[in-house]
């Protein structure tokens, strides 16, 4: 089981960061894998990670079209940045990239 925390953020903040965030969780439950989402949209930043669950995160997504907000507070983490149109097609691709950068897959 792979600990992944991610963030999902558009650039119009609404509907390709929710769709993301909906699929990230999906295929990673599909996997077997733990998830925390952040979204930082039109609502502003919901479901915030906290220190603890970014210390215990095996990996970071970054499914994004504009900057991450607070992108501080993953220095010396394993990121895997994918726009939030490819994790919306596939999502499942999103995961196992992220699994394989844990594992030390090439990319």
């Amino acid at each position: 089981m792979t600990k992944i925390v991610a963030i999902t953020a558009c650039i119009a903040g609404i509907a390709h960061t929710y769709m993301a965030a909906a699929n990230l969780k999906k295929y990673a439950k599909k996997e077997g894998d733990e998830i925390k989402v952040e979204t930082q949209g039109a609502m502003g930043i919901e479901n915030k990670l906290s220190s603890q669950d970014i210390e215990d995160a095996d990996v970071v997504i970054f499914a994004v079209d504009t900057s991450v907000s607070g992108k501080e507070r993953f220095v010396g983490k394993k990121v895997l940045k994918i726009g939030t149109s490819e994790v919306i097609k596939d999502g499942d691709s999103a995961i196992k990239k992220a699994e394989d950068l844990v594992n030390g897959k090439k990319q």
